[in-house]
């Protein structure tokens, strides 16, 4: 089955004859160097009753690779031109679903589409199936695709994805670092995170400007299961970090305004030994997922 090479020669030639070029508001920079490309599909560990979603089909050389391995694959494309590329680059291939439009809805939510042709598509391949993202993702969506899927139900039992090594470094970071943050906190509370390469500029054409990274995420369903309101969980870590060099008793009243006063913020804070001068931060995983537990409990009381 072909598959398409896409080495830089190969998609300045096959633009061209296509009258196109990379679209920069669509984050559009190809990996040219297959062997990483090879790296991302086997990072995967692919199995036949695997459903793989990739955001960024480009003109299918992942694709392809994925769906040799996988029992099916849907990938979507929001270049309506480059979609019909992949299309003809990728015909003939039954395992394979291409969707031509934006993956998210907006910036908190998938498509509404999307998760149904995953559950579908689980469905059709039995219980032992499993649901992955696998992908180059375009830089400008990578934040809200990795959160939002985290959201859903099923939610991805792996993630392998090419983002911004600026990003993977928040996404693995550790309590005390200028990379700690919400996305830390949120991802980590759900999936052990590992960065599996470090890709510089020269790998992908047209250049990016910053280093990029590939990096695998895998679930955690324990994890998961013990934040016992996702969303609540979600907006609350969101808005202790919301100002970094507030201490957290400042951040704490600010997102517990109106829902919460200060004596019980402060009642929370105490129980849990955290002082007037702790930060954020500071804090393990697990020290803020006891913390937005007792707030959410206290706000229940």
């Amino acid at each position: 089955m072909n598959q398409p090479r896409q080495t830089a020669s190969y998609l300045s030639k096959r633009l061209a004859q296509a009258g196109l070029r990379p679209v920069s508001k669509y984050g559009q920079n190809f990996l040219i160097d297959l062997n990483l490309v090879d790296l991302i599909a086997k990072s995967a560990e692919l199995r036949s009753t695997d459903v793989v979603l990739e955001i960024g089909t480009g003109v299918g050389s992942l694709t392809s690779r994925l769906s040799d391995a996988a029992g099916a694959v849907l990938s979507v494309e929001i270049d309506r031109n480059l979609h019909q590329l992949a299309s003809e680059e990728l015909q003939g291939r039954a395992n394979v679903k291409l969707i031509q439009g934006d993956a998210l809805r907006n910036k908190n939510s998938l498509r509404d589409d999307l998760m149904d042709d995953i559950r579908e598509a689980l469905g059709r391949l039995g219980e032992h199936a499993r649901f992955l993202l696998v992908a180059n993702l375009p830089y400008n969506v990578a934040t809200p695709i990795i959160s939002n899927l985290l959201h859903q139900q099923p939610p991805p039992d792996a993630m392998v994805v090419t983002i911004q090594k600026e990003l993977a470094d928040r996404i693995v970071a550790g309590p005390g670092s200028k990379d700690y943050g919400a996305l830390s906190i949120w991802i980590q509370s759900m999936c052990r995170a590992e960065i599996v390469r470090v890709l510089g500029p020269k790998v992908f054409w047209p250049r990016p400007k910053v280093d990029s990274a590939v990096i695998r995420l895998d679930l955690d369903p324990e994890r998961r299961a013990a934040i016992a309101d996702l969303d609540y969980f979600h907006q609350t870590v969101r808005a202790l970090f919301f100002h970094r060099r507030k201490y957290l008793r400042s951040n704490v009243i600010s997102a517990m305004k109106n829902r919460l006063d200060k004596s019980q913020v402060d009642a929370v804070l105490s129980s849990l030994g955290h002082g007037e001068t702790t930060r954020a931060e500071e804090l393990s995983v697990q020290e803020i997922q006891t913390l937005v537990e007792a707030l959410r409990q206290a706000e229940q009381a």
